[in-house]
């Protein structure tokens, strides 16, 4: 008897992924895992915050709470306080009742929402041509999202300059003036990812002023606020200059980062509307696209992101841990700098300490990559990039001489 599921072809592994599973198999003693997408301490064992620990047990100590379905939109406590991280304190988008938000299964979820809600209503109805743009490179799940939404026009735009090892914003811009008026622009708001290069705020300026010239809509995706610098309010810049020019935007937010709240899928769709009708009219048609999508959120993640944001002596303590992540990343890049510099390894590795965040893109091409990982069982993605939190005070020299190996071997 045939299986119904006879036709379906075998998918190929998630990069990131096979990339884990390969690790895992080799039985090397020396080998580094660069390529895995979270943060870990020097030890490099995954970290759960102290705040974070000690809000789970007020969570379960209070006999108050309960299993109830929360609103289909999520928990309004959470929803509106990372709406004010994102936007501000004093957002004057926030005091006009313009900006609503919906919880979401983490930042992927929120691009969804917002994709979905897009694809329906913006530039006309279910109109499936709008051009979506998205950075060259991104994050490979940015095509996947808009794509699986119904969007048949993604392109990429000019992002990075391999020769500089660093933003091409002549391209950038080029490709703004050059994008069909109302086209979408999926925009990283900090840490760049995969290159960890993000604009200057003067940059931002610049590509804010063709945006509205052209009213091209802006969709931030916000995945490491205060993971980046250090500073909240520094990592939301780009954002807040967009709201203050009287954009009408989407910011997808993660607080899987920032958070260590991984497995929680704890996210949120900021949306910034032109007025408090439109905002209604938008929020409505996102609650029938979640009631078919997930139809109600979890409540354990988002409310403790929301205890935390809402008790000005945990939201000091959470700010803390976030700079503890964040510093210990400028470390581990200064430092591998300092040593490749120190190893005379060929070319200029000044990008390591000019990007920021997690991720690195180093620069090395295929086959130096595949270099490190066949002979020196470093493993990284193939483009290069590399998570700076699989460094560690230990590892640092061996991924440092292996790097100078692959450079000076393979061109």
């Amino acid at each position: 008897i045939m299986s119904i599921f006879g036709e379906v072809p075998q998918a190929a592994p998630v990069a990131v992924f096979k990339l884990t599973a390969d690790f895992r198999e080799d039985q090397n003693h020396s080998k580094v895992n660069l390529g895995v997408g979270a943060y870990r301490t020097d030890e490099c064992q995954p970290w759960v915050l102290p705040v974070v620990r000690k809000v789970e047990k007020m969570i379960a100590d209070d006999h108050s709470l309960n299993h109830e379905y929360l609103p289909i939109l999520g928990l309004p406590e959470f929803r509106s306080s990372a709406s004010k991280i994102a936007l501000g304190e004093d957002s004057p988008a926030i005091k006009d009742n313009r900006v609503g938000a919906v919880q979401c299964l983490g930042g992927t979820g929120a691009l969804k929402i917002g994709a979905e809600f897009l694809r329906r209503w913006y530039n006309g109805t279910d109109n499936t041509k709008t051009p979506v743009y998205v950075s060259a490179p991104t994050w490979e799940n940015h095509n996947a999202v808009f794509s699986n939404a119904g969007f048949e026009d993604i392109r990429p735009y000019k992002y990075w300059d391999a020769g500089k090892r660093g933003l091409d914003l002549e391209g950038f811009l080029g490709d703004l003036e050059s994008a069909p008026d109302h086209s979408i622009f999926v925009l990283h708001a900090c840490a760049h990812n995969p290159t960890g290069t993000d604009p200057t705020q003067d940059q931002w300026k610049k590509i804010a002023d063709v945006m509205k010239r052209k009213s091209l809509f802006a969709f931030f995706d916000s995945a490491y606020q205060g993971f980046a610098s250090g500073n909240l309010d520094k990592d939301a810049w780009a954002v807040r200059y967009f709201v203050s020019q009287g954009f009408e935007l989407f910011c997808a937010q993660s607080f899987s980062k920032n958070f260590g709240l991984y497995n929680e899928r704890v996210g949120n769709l900021t949306v910034v509307a032109k007025d408090q009708d439109n905002l209604n009219r938008a929020l409505s048609q996102m609650e029938k696209i979640v009631r078919i999508t997930w139809s109600n959120p979890p409540s354990q993640g988002a409310r403790l992101v929301a205890i935390t944001l809402n008790t000005p002596e945990l939201f000091a303590e959470w700010k803390d841990n976030v700079k503890t992540m964040a510093e210990r990343v400028l470390l581990m890049r200064a430092q591998l700098k300092e040593k490749l510099k120190a190893l005379g390894t060929p070319g200029t590795w000044e990008h390591i300490t000019e990007q920021i965040g997690m991720f690195s893109f180093t620069g090395l091409n295929p086959k130096q990559v595949e270099y490190l990982v066949k002979e020196k069982h470093v493993y990284l993605m193939a483009s290069g990039r590399i998570n700076m939190c699989g460094l560690t005070t230990k590892n640092i020299d061996y991924v440092a001489e292996s790097i100078h190996e692959a450079v000076t071997t393979v061109q």
